[in-house]
């Protein structure tokens, strides 16, 4: 189950500053994703070898002064239902307000792990004044300075400390799939197409904090889970319309599958907001099928399929290797045929090739069409081997790693994909030295 750690508090409290400080400053980042919809407003970051999500709510928060402080209620609440941890963010400089109160209210209540980070600590002055805070009733408060990084440490170790407490919830080892998209493009109605109406369907385990993640499918000759993202679990108190709850909900059931149904709607076409959510789950390294729902809704020529197919991988390129099919969830057209795709997809991700074989193959085709020289070095590349990952990885050794361009990596990749069945999964390929 993915950690969580959601960064809240009233506007200009430094919380993108923090963001970035846990997500690109430290060495041992693993990788910034694009936002659903934002720039960078999700990344991932690791600290002692833990492996943990940040969400900076900062980016959310829209309109004017005066619907501030309703949009930050609104995300402190959803942080309490979907994160594991939260990072409170308050100001030294300006000290405690009206609205800190609020959110210290709403925090309090909730029963959560909650941080008080008291940002702008950036002297010994402003550090002695950090504990007129503990009055907020929230424990322990961290002095820090997001902008030069001191306290920074202490506040990390504290938190993974928390989240190794945290018990992962002990889901049994098949494979699971996240249904995502857009609001409205028929996530709700695929899952009780596929939950609702089929009466063996089986046993929603419980989370550890939260209505039942997984939901089991046994039907049909299938056996996996399937993911919440949609309308699996009870709706909460929130408002469903805003931004940062599509945004938590995508990420947390990307993070805790193993191959992601990404629908978009036919009618609409693949906008910018299905391109990042598709990037979100291709640069986790998930599996990714792309189902085109209300199909019934489109008039259709002998060539309409391939038209449609070819705009959609233009717009993803260049991870283009990627089954794209055609549905109607309201009609049950071609339902079956998505979960045989899924199936098919979490298989390829799960593939392995012996060393032998990836020599036998690749080497020739790499001696005739070498890395390119580079200021008259000439790059050899000896021998090339997968990597113990959950998703494809291949390292290939060579004498000059520094000087392999991307194009001859998405060549590598290419003859990766013509020779194997890597359909639906993203492949990661890293140069090393001999």
């Amino acid at each position: 189950m993915a950690n969580i750690v959601a960064l809240v508090g009233r506007p200009n409290v430094g919380k993108s500053t923090l963001f970035n400080r846990l997500t690109q400053t430290r060495m041992a980042i693993v990788d910034s994703t694009a936002g659903v919809t934002r720039d960078r407003h999700y990344g991932k970051s690791d600290w002692n070898g833990l492996e943990f999500s940040v969400i900076d709510t900062g980016g959310y928060v829209l309109g004017s002064d005066d619907s501030f402080e309703e949009e930050i209620r609104k995300q402190v609440q959803i942080a309490i239902e979907e994160a594991s941890v939260i990072l409170f963010l308050v100001d030294v400089v300006e000290g405690i307000t009206p609205m800190d109160e609020d959110v210290a209210d709403l925090l309090r209540r909730s029963g959560k792990n909650v941080m008080v980070v008291a940002n702008k600590a950036d002297n010994n002055k402003r550090l002695e004044s950090i504990g007129e805070f503990y009055s907020l009733g929230l424990g322990e408060i961290y002095g820090v300075s997001s902008i030069n990084g001191s306290g920074t440490g202490e506040l990390l170790d504290d938190l993974v400390a928390i989240l190794e407490k945290i018990p992962l919830e002990d889901v049994e080892d098949i494979p699971k799939f996240a249904v995502i998209g857009r609001p409205n493009v028929g996530k709700s109605s695929l899952i009780n197409a596929l939950t609702g109406e089929e009466r063996n369907i089986v046993t929603p385990i419980a989370g550890t904090t939260r209505d039942s993640i997984y939901t089991r499918y046994n039907s049909f000759g299938f056996d996996f889970f399937l993911v919440d993202t949609a309308g699996l679990r009870k709706k909460g108190k929130v408002h469903e319309n805003i931004e940062f709850y599509s945004v938590m909900r995508s990420i947390r059931a990307i993070e805790n599958s193993d191959v992601c149904l990404v629908l978009i709607d036919a009618s609409e076409g693949l906008e910018g907001q299905d391109v990042n959510i598709f990037s979100l789950a291709a640069r986790n390294n998930k599996g990714v099928v792309i189902l085109v729902n209300k199909w019934d809704l489109i008039e259709k020529d002998h060539k309409t399929v391939l038209e449609f197919e070819e705009r959609i991988k233009k717009k993803i390129a260049p991870f283009t290797d990627v089954p794209i099919i055609f549905t109607s969830v309201t009609k049950k057209q071609r339902i079956i045929k998505a979960l045989e795709a899924a199936v098919q997809v979490y298989e390829n991700r799960t593939r392995k090739i012996t060393t032998s074989k990836l020599n036998e193959v690749l080497l020739p085709i790499i001696e005739n069409n070498p890395p390119p020289a580079v200021k008259d070095k000439y790059i050899r590349i000896k021998y090339i081997t997968q990597l113990p990952t959950h998703y494809p990885t291949f390292a290939f050794f060579c004498n000059l790693p520094q000087y392999v361009r991307e194009s001859y990596a998405r060549f590598l990749e290419n003859q990766i994909r013509m020779n194997w069945d890597f359909t639906g999964v993203p492949i990661r390929i890293f140069f090393r030295k001999k």
